[in-house]
């Protein structure tokens, strides 16, 4: 999981610093990237690349793609920790959905813990003047449809290997990315196109092994470590792109990931 941590931590640095591209083109490459290991590993394993349960393969795909692309737009606009955080509010709207879709039962303590998360949102936007009105929004956005596929993984269940659920997913992100990225297209120069490229790699590397953590322990212990891309996200932007902090924002940042790990631990108790 530390592995997985810091992979998508360098993916969020990445991303943020190659802020010059519109984020169609970043979602391109995040995606195209990916395809490069999913491709042979389906192949290699003689795994169908049709799949089984299309119709929500291909829902799965469009409703990744969305939270993909609100949630690169919103780095244009948010420090780096902030949006991070905020996009893992994703959780709070799964449950939800869930809820809603698949009639699952909450436990009356959970809706305190995402009332704690709330209000830790509520903290960040109105005391954190960093926190612009626009990257708020789009990274809302990005969190609910986020939770959104949370909740068709669970649809897929297990009629789907897990590397045709991503395979599709980055198949409809490169096509989408890819599409709306002509009439905006910028050729990258020099450096920028390892960088480019290094965003499929890392974002491989964070799936792949947060994969193998979650089978290899139990996922109140695994998945409250996951929480740790805060952190060194917000190190790597202090460090990288000078982002400050006031005491307020770090009170929200808290509480938002305190009630989220408080509800997986009840949850999954």
């Amino acid at each position: 999981m530390l592995i997985s941590t810091l992979a998508f931590t360098l993916l969020n640095a990445a991303v943020k610093y190659l802020q010059v591209f519109t984020p169609y083109q970043l979602v391109f490459f995040r995606s195209i990237g990916s395809l490069f290991f999913t491709i042979p590993f389906l192949l290699k394993n003689k795994i169908s690349m049709v799949g089984n349960k299309q119709k929500l393969l291909i829902l799965r795909g469009v409703v990744g793609v969305t939270s993909m692309l609100f949630f690169f737009m919103s780095m244009k606009y948010l420090p780096l920790g902030s949006a991070v955080s905020l996009r893992y509010l994703a959780p709070l709207f799964a449950a939800i959905f869930a809820w809603v879709v698949l009639k699952e039962h909450i436990k009356s303590i959970q809706w305190m813990f995402f009332l704690m998360a709330f209000i830790g949102v509520l903290i960040m936007k109105g005391f954190n003047t960093q926190i612009n009105f626009t990257g708020f929004i789009f990274i809302l956005i990005s969190a609910i449809f986020s939770g959104l596929v949370y909740v068709l993984i669970r649809k897929i269940g297990t009629h789907d290997h897990p590397v045709v659920v991503v395979h599709y997913f980055m198949i409809i992100a490169t096509l989408v990315g890819g599409v709306l990225s002509i009439v905006h297209w910028r050729t990258p120069e020099g450096f920028e196109w390892p960088l480019l490229l290094s965003l499929g790699i890392f974002g491989y590397i964070g799936q792949v092994y947060m994969t193998k953590a979650f089978q290899g322990a139990q996922t109140n212990i695994v998945a409250p470590l996951k929480y740790l891309e805060v952190v060194f996200t917000m190190l790597l932007g202090i460090v990288w792109f000078e982002d400050l902090y006031n005491f307020w924002s770090l009170l929200g940042i808290l509480l938002v990931i305190t009630g989220l790990i408080l509800n997986m631990k009840i949850k999954n108790h």
